[in-house]
């Protein structure tokens, strides 16, 4: 007969688990950062985002369960990459358009034909 494994319960003295602050933190930092990316205004609040997200989960994990708030974190670097590519998009598409403007004009002086 087998018995059914017990659960393990905490110790009175435990704190419970509370929210990080720092985890919405990234998630509105990743959020402006993917809103704005497009204006290449957002991959500094999708830096900042990044930066946070690192020491946030590091701290999370060396809570050892005691702060919650992985998901926004995840959520908040995916929106994070997200603002960080659309930026680079943008310039990419803003570089193409001007390379295809500067060719589209004459490079020297156009002068009538017969002049010398």
């Amino acid at each position: 007969m087998t018995l059914p494994a017990q659960v393990p319960t905490r110790h009175p003295m435990d704190p419970d688990p509370g929210p990080s602050t720092k985890a919405r933190a990234v998630f509105a930092l990743g959020l402006a950062g993917f809103l704005t990316g497009a204006f290449v205004g957002g991959v500094i609040p999708a830096t900042v985002a990044l930066l946070l997200a690192r020491q946030t989960a590091r701290q999370a994990y060396e809570a050892g369960g005691y702060l919650t708030g992985s998901a926004w974190i995840r959520r908040g670097r995916r929106l994070a990459w997200a603002g960080i590519v659309l930026a680079l998009t943008s310039l990419v598409i803003a570089t193409i358009a001007g390379l295809l403007h500067l060719a589209g004009t004459p490079g020297g002086p156009d002068f009538a034909p017969g002049t010398d």
